[in-house]
């Protein structure tokens, strides 16, 4: 599936022919499977062992520990593994990864994810707190809070308390020590425009 003419001539009058090309290829081009270990379930040391027996390759990343990107392995092949159906890792992109880890958030800290499903973000930073901080994860989407919850389980996230709302619309009575906002950019014209 190529991208439709009408974002490619909005991408080339922005940024020029040069860099709409490089856009361009780079949608074409196989993404690499990453993952995060869970470590509320189980060690990296264990994951690389399962790794090995499996013969998966893989290469680490300088900003994570628990962070890997697999050579030659598709999504699916790792959804059929154990450690992943049990929660002990979860599929999830390298830039994704990064919001969690720069908030650097801290034991027996009230957290705010603000844009909260379908939860990577949110169960990483209850993995990053060994689940010692109270973290509010706010999402309005019906079908959208039924998968957080989902991982929020899966994971063994016991930190996390589901806000079914518009993270915008909380009550003053709320405070919190970090809030965690990654904006998705399909609602950045909800965010912005109401």
């Amino acid at each position: 599936m190529g991208i439709p003419k009408f974002l490619s001539e909005m991408l080339e009058k922005q940024y020029g022919k040069e860099i709409t090309q490089n856009i361009l290829e780079g949608y074409h081009q196989k993404r690499a499977v990453t993952f995060r270990v869970n470590t509320l379930k189980t060690t990296v040391e264990e994951v690389e062992k399962r790794l090995k027996e499996k013969q998966i390759e893989w290469e680490r990343v300088s900003f994570s520990k628990e962070a890997f990107i697999l050579k030659e392995v598709r999504e699916k092949e790792m959804e059929e593994l154990e450690m992943y159906q049990n929660g002990e890792i979860y599929l999830q992109s390298l830039s994704s990864m990064l919001p969690p880890i720069i908030l650097n958030p801290r034991q027996n800290y009230d957290i705010l994810d603000m844009t909260a499903a379908p939860g990577g973000k949110t169960t990483q930073m209850a993995v990053l707190t060994q689940n010692k901080a109270h973290i509010t994860a706010c999402e309005m989407n019906p079908i959208r809070i039924e998968r957080l919850k989902y991982n929020i389980e899966k994971q063994g996230a016991n930190s996390v308390y589901i806000m079914p709302m518009d993270s915008r619309k909380i009550d003053d009575f709320f405070s919190f020590d970090q809030i965690l906002l990654d904006a998705p950019c399909s609602r950045k014209r909800n965010l912005i425009g109401k």
